[in-house]
Formats: C-alpha cells, sequence, structure tokens
C-alpha cells in the first residue's frame, strides 16, 4: 500500500500538470470503488478551476472553487498524467479531463482506492477530521509521542502506525524509523523514554524526507505520477531483510507478528 512518500511524490507529479488548469470533463467508468464515486463529480467539476493539490495523511486533496476532491490511492491505486485520447486500459476507473488536452487518469485494479468529493472544508470530512499530526510538520515533537504514550501497553511499532497518534508512518517508514532510533518494535509504547521518543520522531522525519527525495519506495508496483518507481527500497535497513545482515552491526534481522503485519529489526541494535 503506498504510504506517506508514495502519495507526496503523486502530489509532486501531478500538482504542476493540474494547477491552474479548467476540468473540461469527468468520466466515471466504475463508480464502485471503496465508495461509490458521488454522482455529483460528473457535473460540479466542470468548469472548475483546481486551485492547488494538497495532501493530508495518506489522502490527497485536488482544491476548486466548489469544494475539494478527495482521493485516496487505497492498495494499488495510481493517478497518471496522460493525453486525453491516451487509450483505456484495464482498471482505468476515472478521467478528470483538463483545458490543456491531458487528462488526470485513475487506474486501481483492486479497487480499494477512492475519490470522493465534498463542498465543506476537507479537514471536517469524517474521514479526516481525527486525524493527528502531519509528522513533516512542527507541532510533532518526541514531547507529543512520549505525552500520546502515557499509560500505553500497546507495542511501540503500531502505536506510531496509528493515525490518530501520528499520520502517514506505515509499515515500511515504521520499521525504518524504529531501526534509526535503536528502539525495538517490541516495547511497550508507555515504557519508552521522552529522550528516546525524541530521536524517534526526528528518524521518521528524516527517514520520511529522504524517501521522499527518492521518490517513495517501490516493491511491488508502485508508480509515482510520472510514471517512474520510487527508488528509496536501495536504503532500506530492516524492512523485507529477515535473515539478512544488519547493515551496522551484521546481526541477522528478525521478523515478528504485530497487529497482522510483519515487522523487522535488529535484535542487537534495537533495544
Amino acid at each position: 500500500m503506498p504510504e506517506l512518500p508514495e502519495v507526496e511524490t503523486v502530489r509532486r507529479g501531478i500538482a504542476p500538470h493540474v494547477t491552474g488548469q479548467i476540468v473540461t470533463r469527468v468520466v466515471v467508468r466504475q463508480p464502485r470503488l471503496r465508495w461509490p464515486v458521488p454522482e455529483i463529480l460528473m457535473t460540479v467539476l466542470l468548469g472548475q478551476r483546481i486551485q492547488c493539490v494538497d495532501r493530508r495523511a495518506k489522502y490527497l486533496l485536488l482544491r476548486v472553487t466548489a469544494g475539494t476532491v478527495i482521493v485516496h490511492l487505497g492498495m494499488t491505486g495510481r493517478l497518471r498524467i496522460l493525453s486525453t485520447d491516451t487509450l483505456i486500459g484495464k482498471h482505468d476507473h476515472l478521467d478528470i479531463e483538463l483545458g490543456n488536452s491531458r487528462c488526470l487518469r485513475f487506474n486501481d485494479s483492486r479497487r480499494f482506492g477512492a475519490v470522493l468529493w465534498t463542498a465543506d472544508p476537507p479537514e471536517q470530512h469524517p474521514l479526516l477530521e481525527a486525524l493527528g499530526p502531519e509528522p513533516l510538520d512542527e507541532d510533532f515533537s518526541g514531547a507529543w509521542l512520549h505525552e500520546q504514550a502515557r499509560g500505553r501497553t500497546v507495542p511501540v511499532k503500531p502505536f506510531i502506525m496509528d493515525h490518530h497518534v501520528v499520520v502517514g508512518v506505515g509499515n515500511i517508514y515504521a520499521s525504518e524509523s524504529l531501526f534509526a532510533a535503536g528502539i525495538s518494535p517490541l516495547r511497550l509504547a508507555g515504557q519508552v523514554a521522552l529522550d528516546e521518543y525524541e530521536q524517534l520522531a526526528a528518524a521518521i522525519r528524516e527517514i520520511l524526507d529522504e524517501a521522499i527525495r527518492q521518490g517513495g519506495t517501490t516493491l511491488r508496483d508502485f508508480v509515482g505520477g510520472d510514471g517512474e518507481p520510487g527508488y528509496f527500497r536501495q536504503q532500506l535497513c530492516v524492512y523485507n531483510r529477515y535473515r539478512l545482515p544488519c547493515r551496522v552491526c551484521g546481526e541477522p534481522i528478525d521478523r515478528c507478528r504485530l497487529g497482522q503485519r510483519s515487522s523487522y529489526y535488529c535484535p542487537r541494535c534495537q533495544r
């Protein structure tokens, strides 16, 4: 599933091509996604100018005067910038055609993604209103994590993956951040000290920043808005490296199950 760096990569890839453009047509070929595509989308967007493309957590926000298109890529969703005369491919479910003869095309083989509409501020939408802080914003810190963890008996890895605590820290980047901070994913969140959370918050920010610079992580079929894969995979230290030697100490990387997810860690470097 695309995580925050992948979604931010898509945002940066499509924004220059759609910002300032007028929507000339909306084509919905398959409305049955994770939630039904609103019928109003085909009429409310016509003639609207796309003001900007923002991101909140793993949601992309296409803002126009009348409201906001909310896009979630799900597990296999893709947004591509194409010519309006590009042949329709399998699983090409929706096009937003623009005045520059380009279109924003949504493809999703498993249909777990979503394309929604709101005329209200998107921050008030039920999917977004209870989200925690962005990990790259100033209001995210080790002190925030330490306060949220007080009395929590959940392991620290699923704790930092809780989008009510902080958004966008998915399975890959949670594993990598905990390794960088030297914290075992098995530690209970309430037993991690403030100074350790400060190291963890810094690691989360640094790793997400670097992953965005590398265009995200391609493990299966993720591509950005320009069709290019992400290259952060080459820098992964623990994720998906079970039994391979740790890049720091040489100890074989171990694996466990936490919250129904595989978690990778170095038993020597992470305590």
